[in-house]
């Protein structure tokens, strides 16, 4: 299944350990003089001898570790790949030097996206994730300082959290309506030809040129049979959140030139202009230039001139109070959350309480870090009591048999015959989890008391 041969027992990383080692484990670059190249070109033009260092393919290991993440097509898994690695990771290393190193093809798994429809994901192997990280983290610390400010998504330093309110900044200043761009799955259309002209602007070394044009051409094994990419770059790889920044840094330049106020975080775009009829140029010329200069498409029906109320940006949007914008959550994020609650409560999911509470401590924590900056107290109050529901109606179906519900009913403070009375309901689980009576017994407190989060109080604890 490997795609290289190994001729060599010495391995990398060494010992027990994936700590950066010194330069042990880099190439020493002969020195330029007599050359005619400044130190700076001739780095340049072996970057990639800094890619496959130790110390950077070891910072690569304990990123790739650390995401974790799902097992490509040879099936190896994260916890295997030290191991490997240790045996195999200087003839790995050397085939990637030689140029004979050639990435396998990725898996292609499916998630359902929150507006409906699905998404393409293709998960590399292991080995291919840690080369794709190497690569990334190398290049991003010389490629980030020229991306435009207003691009947020996948760089260092950088958030969702500051787009929204670097968009906030510009509805206060007058830019109350927004051209909303989506790009007609974006990932799958890019143009290789066209990426690369990009990267190769950027990157002096024609051998890691060649080597991520492989992993671009690599191919997604469906069914079992390797089916090759001619473009797009697939979403689940290191390497392609910084392929997506350097093909749209061109919108972004394009945009500047032109004077817009906008906000970019990866393929989401939203510019801030001061009417419709302005929105309405600006959305003919922009479709424009992505369809023609950049060779992507627009999608014409996720894409609007309207108010930034009525749109979403990155699960929030906005409003205006006393000359203010704030945020609010989107209702298609709230249903998004509920979706996520209905899977982690389902009655046929055969989980214990145990995980149901562990999955949804993850969910809210998450949730809340993410939405504080919105003004969502009414909406997590709602929220915390259509959860508690849900957690009441899966105790009412874990008890199952009548003598259990009502020996659970009387522990948790009822009288026996109320106990009884409810114990031998034919009333739907989902009914008897909103009655006066399992609110009672199953109380907020209680609830509390079993670990189960709240996201009212986890929001109080984040001001």
């Amino acid at each position: 299944m490997k795609a290289y041969n190994f001729t060599n027992n010495e391995g990398w990383p060494q010992e027990a350990g994936v700590e950066p080692q010194g330069n042990a484990g880099a190439l020493s670059d002969p020195s330029a003089s007599g050359s005619g190249q400044d130190d700076s070109e001739r780095k340049a033009e072996r970057l990639l001898e800094t890619i496959v260092s130790r110390e950077n393919l070891n910072l690569a290991y304990k990123r790739v570790k650390a995401n974790g993440g799902s097992h490509g097509v040879d099936e190896m898994t994260t916890e295997e790949l030290l191991p490997h690695l240790k045996q195999h990771g200087a003839a790995l290393r050397q085939s990637i030097l030689d140029g004979t190193y050639s990435p396998q093809a990725v898996r292609r798994v499916e998630i359902s996206k929150p507006d409906g429809g699905v998404r393409e994901l293709g998960i590399p192997t292991v080995i291919d994730r840690l080369i794709q990280q190497a690569i990334a983290q190398t290049l991003n610390s010389i490629i980030d300082k020229g991306f435009s400010a207003n691009s947020y998504g996948f760089r260092p330093g950088r958030s969702a959290h500051m787009a929204i309110k670097a968009a906030r900044n510009y509805i206060e200043a007058g830019g109350r309506w927004v051209v909303d761009l989506d790009l007609e799955k974006f990932f799958d259309r890019v143009n290789h030809d066209k990426l690369m002209s990009l990267v190769a602007r950027k990157v002096k070394d024609k051998r890691v040129l060649r080597l991520i044009r492989k992993y671009l051409e690599s191919g997604v094994l469906v069914n079992g049979i390797k089916v090759k990419n001619e473009e797009g770059t697939p979403q689940g790889g290191p390497l392609s959140p910084l392929l997506a920044n350097i093909m749209l840094d061109e919108l972004d330049k394009e945009l500047e030139r032109r004077g817009h106020k906008f906000c970019r975080y990866a393929d989401d775009c939203n510019i801030y202009v001061k009417s419709r009829k302005a929105g309405t140029r600006v959305m003919a010329g922009i479709t424009r230039y992505i369809e023609s200069v950049l060779k992507l498409k627009v999608n014409r029906k996720k894409s609007a001139v309207d108010k930034p109320g009525r749109r979403k940006f990155l699960g929030f949007s906005f409003y205006i109070t006393k000359g203010k914008a704030r945020n609010f959550v989107h209702a298609k994020s709230i249903q998004r959350f509920k979706e996520r609650v209905r899977e982690i409560t389902s009655r046929s999911n055969g989980r214990g309480m145990e995980w149901r509470r562990d999955g949804l401590a993850r969910l809210i924590m998450g949730w809340v870090n993410y939405f504080r900056i919105a003004d969502m107290r009414h909406n997590a109050l709602e929220l915390d009591g259509w959860t508690r529901r849900r957690i009441r109606m899966c105790y009412w179906e874990q008890w199952k048999r009548i003598k259990t519900k009502h020996d659970n009913l009387v522990r948790l403070g009822l009288d026996t015959s109320k106990a009884w009375e409810y114990a031998n309901s034919r009333k739907g689980s989902w009914c008897i989890a909103g009655s006066v009576i399992l609110k009672h017994a199953l109380s907020n407190e209680c609830l509390e008391k079993l670990g189960f989060p709240s996201l009212s109080r986890s929001l109080s604890l984040v001001y």
